[in-house]
């Protein structure tokens, strides 16, 4: 068998904008609970939320903003942020996602590269003065929120336009740039209202449910697998704080009776390390997605255990698909939703292929996984070359991740391309290095990264963060652990016990940096225990 597979469903792919089909929702349900906003004491039924959502949109109308405009957003979660994202789909003017971590040189080159007609920004955030790098690069056309003209925008005057089509784009987000300037992934309506919508229909979403929205609204885990999932279903988005606070998540679970919670592995273990983890109530929980990085066995293992979520999916996927490709169900086993990253999802298709040929390989043989449909964004904005190189003449998106796909579909993610460890000739997936590691006692969370070697070409590197008042742990002792259990080439040969890791605001590990810092911390020699 080939490892391909095409995603096929009952239920029809949407075809509307999304804000037809918001307006459908609040006919549907006007009187349930659309938003809250916890940290601001907000809440809006769908009524209301479709209100704002109109009067923001015809207040952006009145002050020129059209159809393929771009309005830049740039703020930590909050109810605003939810807004202009309805309310520009309403318009069809496209959405700028603006990374709130941004400084004044990466703002001023998404300003330029959009083309921005308008930013709305916060004034600021942690340590980030907004408003000062906003006047650093010399941008006029800003609107502050909570700011007199922000409040004097919504508008109950004028129509709203009819001539919107679903393959509009809608959306920029920009990829992290982690080999040069970020890329603009390009999404239209159809790209993300239907990934949201399939994203809610494989957890089971109702009305009824009510989402914690931890993960930043800035990336497509917000905004799509949240609020497109929720607003689609006629269900509830929760917004526990404007950053990710782990206490803050779980008393917003508590307190607003939350049935799915979102994150990223780190968020996870974050919230499970609390001292007072056993006195939030997380009884209503049934569901939830963990994505963004790999997620360790264990910690999904705790998350069923010990958080209620026995329907927890795993999903997997990278903002040019809008994002998901692949996803656990809720009916799968649990060695399904520890040990893979799902099926393909409805209506689109997966096949994996030899990096070198392009041709797929065989099932559970390793290579680069690819995926078509739907969800395959429209294009890097204003990129055709950087467009060219990652989606091929046959419209397939080229993920560069290393991916198996067993003989019943199951996809799982072996590693980056540009992550795999070749030692000594042979070939390293740092994904099994850090599962196996994982089930040490002392052990909370751990990345394995390829440095360089004179003698084996690369060594292993694993950075270590210890469980609280676990340690101190040596190479030796972790070779020791290894040793009879994994190959003698996939033991690591430097351990590096840290706090945390570099991390990009939506929770991905960035072993770029990672292993630039380790190639300083080897170079004098001073042997395998590298420290703190």
């Amino acid at each position: 068998m080939l490892a391909y597979t095409a995603g096929t469903s009952d239920v029809p792919m949407l075809g509307e904008t999304i804000g037809a089909n918001l307006d459908r929702t609040a006919a549907r349900f006007p009187d349930r609970e659309a938003l809250v906003d916890v940290a601001a004491g907000r809440r809006w039924t769908y009524a209301e939320f479709n209100a704002a959502v109109d009067d923001l949109a015809r207040g952006l109308l009145s002050r020129g903003i059209t159809k393929g405009d771009r309005v830049g957003i740039w703020a930590p979660n909050c109810a605003e942020w939810v807004l202009v994202q309805y309310a520009t789909a309403k318009i069809g003017a496209i959405l700028v996602n603006i990374n709130p971590a941004y400084r004044t040189h990466e703002l001023g080159f998404v300003v330029k590269q959009a083309g921005l007609s308008l930013l709305i920004s916060a004034v600021s955030f942690k340590t980030s003065d907004y408003r000062a790098m906003i006047a650093e690069i010399g941008f006029p056309a800003a609107i502050f929120l909570g700011s007199p003209e922000w409040d004097a925008l919504p508008s109950d005057e004028g129509e709203l336009p009819a001539d919107l089509s679903f393959d509009d784009p809608i959306n920029i987000q920009y990829t992290s740039g982690t080999t040069g300037f970020p890329k603009g992934a390009t999404l239209s309506h159809h790209n993300i209202l239907n990934n949201g919508f399939f994203v809610g229909e494989l957890v089971n979403y109702t009305e009824r449910d009510r989402i914690c929205i931890p993960v930043p609204l800035y990336h497509c885990f917000g905004m799509v697998m949240g609020n497109l999932a929720a607003t689609s279903h006629g269900a509830c988005m929760v917004l526990p704080a404007p950053g990710f606070d782990p206490a803050a998540t779980l008393a917003a679970v508590t307190s607003e009776r939350c049935t799915s919670l979102y994150g990223v592995p780190t968020m996870f273990i974050a919230e499970l390390g609390l001292e007072r983890f056993d006195g939030y109530d997380l009884s209503t929980l049934r569901t939830g997605i963990m994505a963004g990085s790999p997620c360790p066995v264990e910690v999904m293992k705790r998350v069923v255990a010990e958080m209620n979520m026995a329907e927890v999916a795993i999903c997997y996927g990278m903002t040019e698909t809008s994002p998901v490709s692949t996803m656990t169900r809720a009916d799968d086993s649990l060695t399904r939703r520890t040990g893979t990253v799902g099926r393909t999802m409805p209506h689109l298709e997966s096949k994996v292929v030899d990096p070198g040929t392009g041709l797929v390989v065989g099932r559970g043989e390793p290579g680069e996984l690819c995926t078509r449909g739907y969800s395959v964004m429209l294009g890097y904005w204003e990129q055709p070359d950087a467009t060219a190189g990652a989606i091929d003449a046959a419209r397939w998106m080229h993920t560069g991740d290393l991916a198996t796909m067993d003989a019943d579909g199951y996809v799982n993610i072996v590693g980056r391309i540009k992550d795999l460890v070749i030692r000594g000739g042979e070939n390293v997936y740092p994904r099994e290095v850090e599962e196996f590691l994982h089930t040490h006692p002392d052990i909370a969370d751990v990345q394995v990264i390829g440095v360089p070697d004179a003698k084996y070409g690369e060594e292993l590197m694993a950075w270590v963060v210890l469980r609280p008042g676990a340690g101190p742990l040596t190479a030796g002792q972790v070779r020791e652990f290894c040793a009879g259990k994994l190959s003698h080439f996939k033991i690591p040969r430097y351990v590096h016990v840290v706090d945390g890791f570099p991390m990009t605001v939506t929770g991905k590990v960035r072993k770029v940096e990672m292993r630039e810092q380790a190639v300083r911390l080897i170079a004098p020699g001073e042997g395998e225990e590298v420290g703190r």
